[in-house]
């Protein structure tokens, strides 16, 4: 049996944003028969057409509607999904950044309730990826959100959750670690608990709450290659198209940069990480992770 369907075809279409073409979609809902399928996975298969030109060549033959599906070369499509990815770890680690922290500070002032936050945070990391996708689709189609497709707010959902136990943790950590000594003398100093935060707690834990940040912008990294599953794009996408088609080349065009990014956002928070802690504590911060 065809090892595609219809998907990609619907998906040429809604990416031309063509009126004929979506109605063309409609029109061809149940219509492809087995052997044409099999004809177009075997064009795909011997390398002689993308995915897209088969797409687009089946579209003019069988219904006389035209589309131009440009090849796009290897270079420009590792690019576009780049782009992509990094748009889904943005807009998951940032909030994970803010809400981590803020929740690692609660967690260190109020240990009960505290404990509780952890508990959760870290039941969150306990359940596997795609089942986590696929409970959050529901969830967020009910709330008016796009829930599959390009920059699905599910999968930043998800990333956002696996991001925030190494960021609470970490920030949690850092603060319980400060010496009493230090926090009684800030305060016979005259600091109030906001400005003795805000310039003494938080500068000597700094080092072990972007050891937290680096670690969930890695996984985040990793872990967002899997949004391409529910089309949210990125890195995911041409190791998707490559499992599918047995192509190790396409495997590798989202693996490697994956990984790549991984390494330069590990230097520029360690670049981050040098600048900002202050100078007393950069030999011999001892950074936990």
């Amino acid at each position: 049996f065809p090892r595609y369907d219809a998907v990609w075809l619907y998906r040429l279409a809604a990416t031309a944003k063509h009126p004929k073409l979506l109605a063309a979609m409609n029109r061809l809902e149940g219509t492809i028969s087995e052997g044409e399928m099999q004809a177009l996975n075997d064009d795909v298969e011997s390398r002689s057409a993308s995915e897209e030109q088969a797409a687009a060549g089946f579209l003019a033959s069988k219904l006389g509607v035209r589309v131009e599906a440009r090849a796009n070369t290897l270079g420009a499509m590792i690019a576009t999904h780049l782009v992509e990815h990094l748009d889904l770890v943005r807009r998951s680690l940032l909030p994970a950044i803010v809400v981590g922290v803020a929740l690692g500070i609660f967690c260190q002032r109020y240990a009960r309730a505290g404990r509780i936050v952890l508990a959760i945070v870290g039941l969150l990391q306990t359940i596997p990826s795609l089942a986590l996708l696929v409970l959050l689709l529901p969830v967020v189609s009910a709330l008016g959100y796009q829930s599959i497709g390009e920059g699905s707010a599910t999968a930043v959902i998800a990333l956002f959750c696996y991001c925030l136990l190494p960021i609470v943790r970490n920030t949690y950590t850092g603060l319980d670690g400060i010496p009493s000594g230090t926090i009684e003398s800030a305060t016979v100093l005259g600091l109030g608990r906001i400005p003795r935060l805000a310039e003494i707690e938080l500068p000597i834990a700094l080092p072990t709450i972007l050891a937290g940040i680096r670690t969930s912008a890695v996984q985040d990294v990793g872990f967002a290659t899997l949004g391409a599953i529910i089309g949210a794009g990125g890195l995911g996408q041409p190791i998707l198209r490559g499992i599918r088609l047995n192509n190790a080349s396409l495997i590798a065009a989202g693996a490697i940069p994956a990984a790549l990014l991984a390494l330069v956002l590990q230097f520029v928070i360690d670049a981050i990480e040098w600048i900002v802690t202050p100078r007393g504590l950069k030999r011999n911060a001892a950074v936990r992770e």
